[in-house]
């Protein structure tokens, strides 16, 4: 699939997945702690090579388990939900872990809001309107090739064009369109050619989205 198509097909799903409507009806969780700094786009690199090259599901999987930003959204749900006496989750019952708690989460984000279109694998998931810095995150990846696509919506009033530049740097490629501007930044190496694009607000200089694709290299 062409990576501008398949880029679309991802942000417009971000918006309208049915899954999402689910997501906004939960009572928000308490603050997680977590603010739009506290998110790196290249420590998400690694985990989209590995997705990459993995089945569908279990790729998704992996970004969505190594991403901070859906840890910290599902940890602040797990510590609001997880008391002694609660079947589900009872932090007093042997064996017990935070961190699996999480994880096994995440896994049932992936199987209730796991989609098929287009010959790619999507998940996309919406935060409950609780101030978190961000509103929703989408995953998805070629059935076909080895690539891989991570997009996180941001929260109002929670991240600028400055705060991208005084971050990464000065992109390396800029795009203006009708409605928004783009920053785009890349990073190359030998097994891959992974890029970042910062969707931003002209009038008020907010972010609105973050597209992340990585596609791996053939090997020689």
């Amino acid at each position: 699939m062409n990576p501008r198509v398949f880029f679309a097909a991802i942000l417009l799903l971000t918006a309208v997945s049915p899954f999402s409507g689910a997501a906004r009806d939960k009572a928000a969780p308490p603050d997680a702690g977590f603010s739009s700094d506290d998110f790196d786009w290249r420590e998400m690199v690694p985990y989209l090579y590995r997705a990459a090259t993995q089945p569908g599901e279990r790729g998704l999987e992996t970004m969505l388990e190594n991403s901070n930003v859906v840890r910290a959204y599902v940890g602040a749900e797990v510590r609001a939900e997880c008391r002694r006496g609660n079947d589900r989750c009872d932090p007093g019952r042997p064996g017990f872990s935070f961190a699996e708690e999480v994880t096994k989460r995440i896994e049932g984000i992936v199987r209730e809001g796991l989609l098929h279109d287009h010959k790619a694998s999507f998940v996309n998931y919406s935060f409950a309107d609780s101030g978190f810095a961000f509103s929703a995150v989408s995953v998805a990846k070629s059935d076909k090739r080895a690539d891989a696509y991570f997009v996180l919506v941001c929260a109002p009033h929670t991240y600028t064009g400055e705060d991208v530049r005084s971050k990464y740097g000065a992109p390396y490629d800029t795009d203006v369109f009708d409605r928004y501007g783009v920053f785009k930044y890349k990073m190359d190496s030998a097994d891959y050619t992974s890029r970042a694009m910062f969707e931003i607000n002209p009038a008020n200089d907010e972010v609105m989205k973050i597209a992340i694709s990585l596609k791996a290299k053939k090997r020689r």
